[in-house]
């Protein structure tokens, strides 16, 4: 991922207004995370722990979306829908979202299953386990990370409004 500013984070929202844009608090490591090792920008604001930000690069621009964590817990252990990992070593929640452009004024919302604190980049770099003699690791690794790319771009894609 391309490093990102202040500035760009901000401005990359796409269902977010003004006001939700300038009072969101970014990130406290802003400044020590690692670009190469991550293929989206994904926290929780500290001071309102349902509310979730993502910001990931689609067709070469900053787009950032603004997520609310759903108030009730699955009875089983969800999957994320990102990542697919099933050896998490985290939680998964299930976040909604509102629609950008015309759809979110109207109030339309899409729901997703995604790692509860957005770890699936830390995730999908982890060594996967060995599933055959021969089985390269390497391969398997940029697959997940591949996966991991395609899913949260198009979901993002989904998001974007088309007016």
């Amino acid at each position: 991922m391309l490093p990102l500013t202040e500035k760009d984070i901000r401005a990359s929202f796409i269902n977010a207004s003004q006001r939700e844009r300038k009072e969101l608090n970014l990130p406290a490591h802003l400044d020590s995370i690692d670009w190469e090792a991550i293929d989206y920008l994904g926290w929780r604001d500290p001071k309102a722990p349902a509310q979730g930000y993502v910001v990931l690069h689609l067709d070469g621009v900053a787009t950032g979306i603004l997520l609310r964590k759903g108030d009730v817990q699955p009875r089983t252990r969800p999957q994320c829908a990102w990542c697919e990992d099933v050896e998490l070593p985290n939680d998964v929640a299930f976040f909604s979202v509102k629609r950008g452009g015309a759809a979110g004024r109207r109030g339309d919302t899409v729901g997703t299953l995604v790692c509860a604190d957005f770890e699936c980049p830390v995730n999908v770099r982890r060594r996967p386990t060995v599933a055959y003699v021969g089985f390269d690791v390497d391969a398997a690794k940029q697959h997940r990370i591949d996966v991991l790319r395609e899913r949260s771009q198009s979901f993002v894609r989904g998001i974007r409004g088309t007016d």
